[in-house]
């Protein structure tokens, strides 16, 4: 049997009403605004879809997951990147997000349809606050672009063809 090629999946999780928990959609709306990203790539706004998000992990691999994660004494505005073997493992002191852990339940049921993704990868930053409001904390608003940046990195390493947009000064 051939194996299926995937497209690449950058999914931004998060809630717009919550303050800096809504940091992956802002770097999912930051890359669509800033870099040409090929059909080999697929930018998605997974808001708090939770199980819906199913169909996209099934059809995308690699995957790079982009929410706030709390790590105790860590600093607002501080980034971290984890592999789904990481946050598994339980060997990290963390409390991820509800999104995060959400999404680690449901590449299990993706794993157990024998359609989950090998890479998965979690880019995230520590909120200020997650308080109601529509505007993110100064601290983490800063982190959307360079996150950006790293994830284009990534793909790129990966073989993705992505470049910034012409007069794109950000």
């Amino acid at each position: 049997m051939e194996k299926v090629i995937k497209k690449a999946g950058v999914l931004g999780i998060g809630n717009l009403l919550l303050s800096d928990e809504s940091f992956g959609l802002h770097v999912i709306e930051y890359m669509e605004e800033h870099y040409n990203v090929p059909d080999t790539v697929t930018l998605f706004d997974g808001g708090t879809a939770g199980i819906f998000m199913a169909p996209f992990l099934e059809d995308h691999d690699p995957i790079f997951v982009v929410d706030v994660v709390n790590l105790n004494g860590a600093e607002p505005g501080k980034l971290f990147t984890f592999s789904a073997d990481d946050v598994r493992s339980g060997s990290m002191q963390v409390r991820m997000s509800p999104h995060q852990l959400g999404i680690v339940e449901i590449l299990d049921i993706c794993k157990l349809r024998d359609a989950s993704p090998e890479c998965v990868e979690f880019f995230c930053v520590i909120p200020e606050s997650i308080a109601t409001g529509l505007e993110m904390t100064d601290v983490v608003a800063a982190q959307v672009g360079k996150i950006a940046g790293i994830l284009v990195e990534r793909l790129q390493k990966e073989g993705y063809e992505i470049t910034k947009k012409e007069n794109d000064n950000a």
